[in-house]
Parts: C-alpha cells; structure tokens; sequence
C-alpha cells in the first residue's frame, strides 16, 4: 500500500521507519518555491554541495553539455543564423574542455616513457598503469558521490519539503533498495553511464589521438640503443603494436608495448588502444540507445495514453500499425533501411548512429506501447477518471494528471529492458558490417575485429568486447527486474514478455 502519513503530527511513517519532519502545517497548500523560502537552511546546503561538484568539474560539464550534437553538421545544414550560433557552442565546448579538473589528464596524466633514471612526463613520476587507474578511480569516486548527494537530496525533500500525501513512492524506494538483483543491475548500469559520460578521460589515450588521427599525433620515448628520448608518429607507433595472434605481434591486456603505453585491455589488430575504443563506443552505444528509446516511448505513450482514454476506433487504428510494423522483421527493415538512407545527408550524422537510432525507434515503439497499454487500459477505468469526465476537465489534463504517472512506472520497466535491446541490436549489426560506420567507435565492430584472433594469444579482441556487451545487456535486464518488482511486488510478467520487448529494442 501507500505510505501512511500523519498530517496532524506532522510526520511519515514509510515502510520500516518513521521519520520526523520539519514541515509546518500551512506549507501544504504551499508550492515547493514557497516551502523552500520559508525553510531554506536544508535546500541552501544541498545547494552548496552541489555547486562544490560542478565547480570541480565545470570545464568537462560545459563541454560535454555543449559537444554532444554534432555542431558543424548543424551548422552546415542549417547556414545563415545557426551556422554562427552552432560554431560559437563548438568553440565553448573546445574551451571547456582545455578548463583543469579533477579528472583531466593535465591533472592525473598517464603518458609518458621509462629511462634508466625513472617514468618521465607522468604525474609524480608514476607508472602509466598506476596514474591511469588513479584517474579512474578518481573518475568513479566523483560519479559515486553525485549518486549520494542525489540520494542526499531527496531525504532532505522528504524530510524538509514533500506535501504529506497517500502514494507509495516510500514503499517502492524501499522494496527497490532490498533488491538484490535490481540494485547489481542498477550498479552495472552506473558503472556503464559513467564509462560514456567520461570517456574522453577515462581511457589511457584519446580518440583523436590514437583512433581518428593518428598521424597527426606524435609522441615521445626513450630509446634504449640510443639512450635519446625520441618522438614518433601515433600511427607508427600503432603499426609496431598491432595483436595480430602471432609471434611477437600481440599486446594483451594489462602490458606496455614498446613504447610506454599501457594498454588495459590490450590492442587492436591495427594497433589502436581497445580501452578507449571502448569506452567511446560506450558513448556512442548508449547516446543512440536513448535516442532510439526517447523515439520508441514518446510514440508509446502517447498512443497509450490516446488508446486508454478514447479506446474505440482510435485503439483499433493504434493496433493496427502497432501489428503491421511488428509484422515485418525488425533487423532486415533496418537493414534494407540503412541501405536506402545510406547517401542522403541523415546517414553523416555520427556516420550512420542517427539513422539507427530512428530506425529502431519506429520500429520500437509497438512493443513498448503494447507493455504500458495494459496499465493504461486499468487506470482509465478508475473512478477518478470518470470524476474528472464528469467535471469536464480536459482530456488532455486528465491524461497528463491522473493517468500518466501511473503508466510511467511499468513504462521505465520495459525501457530499461529495450535499451539492453537496442544496444545489443546495435553491436550485431556493427559486427555483421552494417551498423555505425568507423572511425566511429563501436563495441560490435572491434567483435568482429578480433574474430579471426579468437584461438590465438589475440584472443582478447573479441572476448572482452564480447563479454562486456552481455554484462550491459544483463544489467539493464536486472535494473528492469528490480524496478518492477519495486514498483508492484505482486507482478508476474513471465519470461515471455521479457523476450518480447528485448527483441522490440533490437535483440
């Protein structure tokens, strides 16, 4: 049930404890601006750490905020006004992300070359290995804390700011917070976000510098004939590191190569570094992933929400594209779709990730849309409903206010299953040569990189991008699991409709 509330004490009792609260009795009727002004002690110091962590992080804030849509594209497309406007974001970005931080690589720099004296150019003279997991860890604790003040604030909210009222959110944060499996899905799923958000920090070089161009990168090393610190070509330096599965050709994971760069999960047939082949394609993987997904569930819910409210005729005609696009096979439409789209001006865009994104988004969205339909369906035959009917409001406003968060639970159940969907759907179609495009990175294509190297000392190729994508897909599936055993502990949805919105998303 609900969580119990006694409005006249002033305090809540959810769950497993009763907490008390500071909120006079007549903040109720008060918006939260108005209940915040009247007690700003707890919102100013929440506020206060806030501001702490972004100031330690603002350059990479600002740029990754601003460097996410391709901005020259735009520009291109769109001449006149935007091309300005979109040039002067691309060079805040740049700015931003020449800004030191407490995760940058000025700070905790992992490059440099071994002398007889020592490790030269890292930060205090570590070795690359030791300063490159300083600076991960350093990533991750930073990333852990915002997970702890953003708990921090809503128990502040709770405590300080929430109208007492009669809906059970206490009681699903609670069942959530005892599940086991949800919270290793929430776990591998942070660790997943986290990997894409800094992946221009987090892998031991940079995707300019050893992935897209690296002839146009140089760096230094020591030289043991001839005692001289020397520099080379990236692109030179990645012939001579090349894990090709015979002889000396390999660099597995956790070794140097020749010239003092650490590879944690070893190189690429063609030399590149497979961390940071990975952890950009992380980013490329989850940004299409949510574009895909804000695609399928925006068409999902309002086609939900119109099916639930008018039923009829409007159900019939939602029911019957929902089964026509069903009726065809997602892959081979994609396919053939990303073939038709392959020369127009969409198919630039992150080399092909758009195109996917709305491929898999339209073709989404019936399967979505038939797994909130059901909880729509029971919501819009509540008495309340009938009440607001009845009153003449809206349909619109009853749809937004009494039907819509009851749907969006069961909604964010099926999403996080479809986002594992897309992902692996995603990495198949890279690895069979039809995904996104290089030099963009892309989890299936360093798959299909390494195929030829599965039984050599090369194996590393294939087997951990392989590995990796099914960690993601199964932490997703479990975050799934954990929310809606949160959300009604009594659900039963069977394996059956678990498959079935897997393979909407792509699987």
């Amino acid at each position: 049930m609900g969580a119990d509330t006694d409005v006249g004490s002033g305090s809540t009792r959810t769950g497993e404890f009763r907490e008390e609260v500071s909120r006079p009795e007549g903040d109720r009727d008060l918006p939260l601006s108005e209940r915040i002004t009247r007690n700003p002690g707890p919102a100013a110091t929440w506020a206060a750490v806030v501001a702490v962590l972004i100031a330690v992080e603002f350059g990479a804030i600002v740029s990754g905020l601003l460097s996410v849509p391709p901005w020259g594209w735009v520009g291109g497309l769109v001449p006149g006004v935007v091309e300005p406007v979109a040039a002067l974001l691309a060079t805040v970005a740049e700015r931003g992300a020449e800004l030191p931080t407490i995760t940058s690589r000025s700070v905790i720099d992992n490059t440099g070359y071994q002398t007889p004296s020592g490790w030269e150019g890292t930060t205090l003279g570590l070795s690359p290995a030791v300063a490159w997991a300083l600076r991960v860890a350093v990533i991750y604790t930073y990333s852990f804390t915002w997970l702890l003040v953003g708990w921090w604030g809503y128990t502040l909210y709770r405590r300080h700011y929430r109208i007492p009222d009669w809906t059970p959110r206490d009681d699903v944060v609670n069942r959530f917070r005892r599940h086991s499996w949800g919270l290793f899905g929430l776990t591998i799923v942070f660790a997943f976000v986290v990997m894409a958000l800094f992946a221009p920090v987090l892998g031991p070089t940079t995707v300019d510098q050893n992935i897209e161009n690296p002839y146009e990168n140089r760096i230094d090393y020591y030289n043991d004939e001839t005692g001289q610190v020397e520099s080379i070509f990236v692109g030179e330096a990645n012939g001579d590191t090349q894990s090709r599965g015979q002889g000396d050709n390999n660099v597995g994971p956790l070794e140097y190569d020749q010239y003092d760069r650490f590879h944690p999960f070893g190189t690429l047939p063609d030399g590149k570094d497979l961390f940071t082949f990975m952890a950009s394609g992380a980013r490329v993987s989850l940004l299409v992933g949510l574009t895909s997904l804000g695609i399928a569930g925006g068409f999902a819910m309002v086609f939900a929400m119109l099916t639930a409210y008018y039923k009829g005729l409007v159900d019939l005609g939602v029911v019957i594209a929902g089964d026509s696009i069903q009726a065809m096979p997602q892959l081979l439409f994609i396919i053939l779709a990303s073939f038709v789209l392959s020369d127009t001006w969409i198919a630039e865009v992150y080399n092909g990730g758009l195109v996917l994104a709305i491929l898999f988004g339209i073709t989404g969205w019936p399967a979505l849309w038939r797994a909130v339909r059901g909880p729509a369906l029971q919501v819009s035959e509540r008495e309340w409903i009938d009440a607001a009917k009845s009153y003449g409001q809206r349909p619109r406003v009853t749809m937004q206010k009494h039907m819509l968060p009851y749907v969006v639970g069961y909604f964010l159940i099926y999403a996080s299953l479809s986002l594992g969907g897309v992902i692996i759907g995603i990495a198949g179609l890279s690895f069979l040569g039809l995904g996104i495009e290089a030099p963009v990175p892309e989890w299936g294509r360093a798959v299909s990189a390494g195929q030829p190297y599965v039984a050599t000392q090369s194996w590393h190729i294939s087997l951990i991008p392989g590995i990796l994508v099914v960690i993601i897909v199964t932490g997703f599936n479990a975050l799934g699991d954990g929310v809606r055993d949160a959300i009604d502990p009594e659900s039963d949805i069977g394996d059956g409709g678990n498959e079935n919105v897997a393979a909407g998303g792509g699987a």
